[in-house]
Protein backbone atom coordinates (compact mmCIF):
# COMPACT_ATOMS: atom_id res chain seq x y z
CA UNK A 1 0.00 0.00 0.00
CA UNK A 2 1.24 3.45 -0.90
CA UNK A 3 0.67 6.82 0.69
CA UNK A 4 1.75 10.10 -0.90
CA UNK A 5 3.30 12.67 1.46
CA UNK A 6 3.44 16.36 0.61
CA UNK A 7 5.08 19.36 2.15
CA UNK A 8 2.65 22.30 2.22
CA UNK A 9 4.27 25.71 1.88
CA UNK A 10 6.12 26.32 -1.36
CA UNK A 11 4.68 23.10 -2.82
CA UNK A 12 0.90 23.52 -2.59
CA UNK A 13 0.43 27.03 -1.18
CA UNK A 14 2.60 30.14 -1.02
CA UNK A 15 4.93 30.54 1.95
CA UNK A 16 2.79 31.93 4.77
CA UNK A 17 5.55 33.88 6.46
CA UNK A 18 6.59 35.47 3.16
CA UNK A 19 2.98 36.51 2.51
CA UNK A 20 2.83 37.98 6.03
CA UNK A 21 6.14 39.76 5.48
CA UNK A 22 4.80 41.32 2.29
CA UNK A 23 1.55 42.34 3.98
CA UNK A 24 3.34 43.97 6.91
CA UNK A 25 6.42 45.25 5.11
CA UNK A 26 8.70 43.38 7.56
CA UNK A 27 11.40 42.02 5.27
CA UNK A 28 13.05 39.92 8.01
CA UNK A 29 10.03 37.61 8.08
CA UNK A 30 10.82 36.39 4.57
CA UNK A 31 13.35 33.92 5.99
CA UNK A 32 12.10 30.33 5.57
CA UNK A 33 13.40 26.77 5.94
CA UNK A 34 15.00 27.23 2.54
CA UNK A 35 17.28 29.82 4.17
CA UNK A 36 17.59 28.47 7.72
CA UNK A 37 17.71 24.70 8.30
CA UNK A 38 17.46 25.09 12.10
CA UNK A 39 13.71 25.21 12.81
CA UNK A 40 13.99 26.31 16.44
CA UNK A 41 16.36 29.13 15.52
CA UNK A 42 14.04 30.26 12.73
CA UNK A 43 10.90 30.18 14.91
CA UNK A 44 12.55 32.05 17.78
CA UNK A 45 13.64 34.68 15.28
CA UNK A 46 10.09 34.97 13.93
CA UNK A 47 8.51 35.21 17.38
CA UNK A 48 11.01 37.89 18.33
CA UNK A 49 10.03 39.93 15.27
CA UNK A 50 6.32 39.55 16.13
CA UNK A 51 7.03 40.79 19.67
CA UNK A 52 9.06 43.69 18.40
CA UNK A 53 6.22 44.87 16.16
CA UNK A 54 3.34 44.04 18.51
CA UNK A 55 1.79 41.52 16.12
CA UNK A 56 -0.24 38.47 17.11
CA UNK A 57 -2.15 35.50 15.77
CA UNK A 58 -5.16 37.46 14.50
CA UNK A 59 -3.03 39.57 12.16
CA UNK A 60 -1.39 36.45 10.72
CA UNK A 61 -4.72 34.67 10.28
CA UNK A 62 -6.12 37.69 8.46
CA UNK A 63 -3.35 37.38 5.89
CA UNK A 64 -3.82 33.59 5.62
CA UNK A 65 -7.52 34.09 4.82
CA UNK A 66 -6.41 35.83 1.62
CA UNK A 67 -3.95 33.13 0.52
CA UNK A 68 -5.01 30.80 -2.27
CA UNK A 69 -3.35 27.52 -3.29
CA UNK A 70 -0.71 27.79 -5.98
CA UNK A 71 -2.29 27.57 -9.45
CA UNK A 72 -2.82 23.92 -10.35
CA UNK A 73 -2.15 22.53 -6.85
CA UNK A 74 -5.76 21.65 -6.01
CA UNK A 75 -6.32 20.03 -9.39
CA UNK A 76 -3.14 17.95 -9.07
CA UNK A 77 -4.15 16.74 -5.59
CA UNK A 78 -7.64 15.86 -6.81
CA UNK A 79 -6.15 13.79 -9.64
CA UNK A 80 -3.68 12.01 -7.39
CA UNK A 81 -6.27 11.21 -4.72
CA UNK A 82 -8.19 9.16 -7.27
CA UNK A 83 -5.26 6.73 -7.26
CA UNK A 84 -3.69 6.92 -3.79
CA UNK A 85 -4.05 8.21 -0.25
CA UNK A 86 -2.51 11.65 0.26
CA UNK A 87 -1.35 13.35 3.45
CA UNK A 88 0.29 16.70 4.04
CA UNK A 89 3.18 16.72 6.53
CA UNK A 90 4.04 20.30 7.39
CA UNK A 91 5.92 22.43 9.88
CA UNK A 92 3.07 24.92 9.80
CA UNK A 93 0.58 25.21 12.66
CA UNK A 94 -2.99 24.13 13.35
CA UNK A 95 -3.94 27.77 13.80
CA UNK A 96 -2.74 28.52 10.25
CA UNK A 97 -3.88 25.43 8.38
CA UNK A 98 -7.69 25.33 8.39
CA UNK A 99 -8.51 27.93 5.67
CA UNK A 100 -5.79 26.48 3.45
CA UNK A 101 -7.06 22.90 3.87
CA UNK A 102 -10.57 24.06 2.93
CA UNK A 103 -9.24 25.53 -0.31
CA UNK A 104 -7.33 22.30 -1.05
CA UNK A 105 -10.39 20.08 -0.53
CA UNK A 106 -9.71 19.09 3.09
CA UNK A 107 -6.73 16.72 2.75
CA UNK A 108 -5.37 15.20 5.95
CA UNK A 109 -2.59 17.30 7.49
CA UNK A 110 -0.08 16.54 10.23
CA UNK A 111 1.37 19.77 11.61
CA UNK A 112 2.45 21.59 14.77
CA UNK A 113 0.69 24.03 17.09
CA UNK A 114 1.32 27.53 18.40
CA UNK A 115 1.16 28.53 22.03
CA UNK A 116 -1.07 31.61 22.16
CA UNK A 117 -1.94 33.86 25.11
CA UNK A 118 -5.57 34.96 25.68
CA UNK A 119 -4.75 38.34 24.09
CA UNK A 120 -3.58 36.63 20.87
CA UNK A 121 0.12 37.09 21.61
CA UNK A 122 2.12 34.14 20.23
CA UNK A 123 4.27 32.96 23.12
CA UNK A 124 5.84 29.85 21.62
CA UNK A 125 5.25 26.72 19.60
CA UNK A 126 4.91 23.01 20.19
CA UNK A 127 6.25 20.37 17.84
CA UNK A 128 4.02 17.36 17.32
CA UNK A 129 7.14 15.20 17.61
CA UNK A 130 10.87 15.45 17.03
CA UNK A 131 11.97 15.40 13.38
CA UNK A 132 8.31 15.70 12.51
CA UNK A 133 8.45 14.79 8.83
CA UNK A 134 10.88 11.88 9.11
CA UNK A 135 9.12 10.54 12.22
CA UNK A 136 5.75 10.69 10.45
CA UNK A 137 6.83 8.81 7.33
CA UNK A 138 8.51 6.16 9.47
CA UNK A 139 5.31 5.79 11.50
CA UNK A 140 3.32 5.37 8.29
CA UNK A 141 5.82 2.77 7.11
CA UNK A 142 5.46 0.92 10.41
CA UNK A 143 1.74 0.60 9.62
CA UNK A 144 2.45 -1.12 6.32
CA UNK A 145 2.54 1.84 3.95
CA UNK A 146 5.21 2.59 1.37
CA UNK A 147 5.68 6.35 1.31
CA UNK A 148 6.32 8.59 -1.67
CA UNK A 149 7.28 12.13 -0.67
CA UNK A 150 7.87 15.58 -2.08
CA UNK A 151 9.00 18.92 -0.72
CA UNK A 152 11.09 21.95 -1.47
CA UNK A 153 13.25 22.67 1.59
CA UNK A 154 16.04 21.33 3.78
CA UNK A 155 13.53 19.94 6.28
CA UNK A 156 11.92 17.78 3.56
CA UNK A 157 15.09 15.91 2.63
CA UNK A 158 14.88 13.32 5.41
CA UNK A 159 11.33 12.23 4.57
CA UNK A 160 12.15 12.19 0.85
CA UNK A 161 15.21 10.00 1.40
CA UNK A 162 13.37 7.68 3.80
CA UNK A 163 10.63 7.02 1.23
CA UNK A 164 10.56 4.45 -1.55
CA UNK A 165 10.51 7.38 -3.99
CA UNK A 166 10.85 11.11 -3.48
CA UNK A 167 11.06 14.33 -5.40
CA UNK A 168 12.07 17.95 -4.96
CA UNK A 169 9.49 20.44 -6.20
CA UNK A 170 10.28 24.08 -7.00
CA UNK A 171 13.27 23.93 -4.72
CA UNK A 172 16.28 26.24 -4.66
CA UNK A 173 19.24 25.86 -6.99
CA UNK A 174 21.44 25.20 -3.95
CA UNK A 175 19.29 22.36 -2.59
CA UNK A 176 18.95 20.80 -6.04
CA UNK A 177 22.72 21.02 -6.63
CA UNK A 178 23.47 19.54 -3.21
CA UNK A 179 21.10 16.61 -3.83
CA UNK A 180 21.64 15.61 -7.47
CA UNK A 181 20.28 12.10 -6.88
CA UNK A 182 16.79 13.39 -6.03
CA UNK A 183 14.63 14.13 -9.10
CA UNK A 184 13.59 17.79 -9.19
CA UNK A 185 10.49 19.14 -10.89
CA UNK A 186 8.94 22.55 -11.42
CA UNK A 187 5.44 21.86 -12.81
CA UNK A 188 2.48 19.98 -11.38
CA UNK A 189 2.19 17.90 -14.53
CA UNK A 190 5.75 16.67 -13.99
CA UNK A 191 5.12 16.03 -10.29
CA UNK A 192 1.88 14.14 -10.93
CA UNK A 193 3.60 12.00 -13.56
CA UNK A 194 6.41 11.23 -11.09
CA UNK A 195 3.97 10.15 -8.40
CA UNK A 196 2.05 8.03 -10.89
CA UNK A 197 5.28 6.42 -12.00
CA UNK A 198 6.19 5.57 -8.41
CA UNK A 199 2.68 4.21 -7.85
CA UNK A 200 2.96 2.08 -10.99
CA UNK A 201 -0.15 3.56 -12.62
CA UNK A 202 -0.59 5.08 -16.06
Amino acid sequence: MDICCFDLEGVLVPEIWIAFAEATGIEELKRTRRDEPDYDKLMRFRLGILDEHGLGLSQIQEVIDGIDPLPGAREMLDELRQQAQVVIISDTFEQFASPLMRKLGWPTIFCNSLEVAPDGHVTGYKLRCEQTKLTTVRALQSMGYDTIATGDSYNDLAMIRASKAGFLFRSTDRIIADNPDIPAYSTYDELLAAFRGALGVA
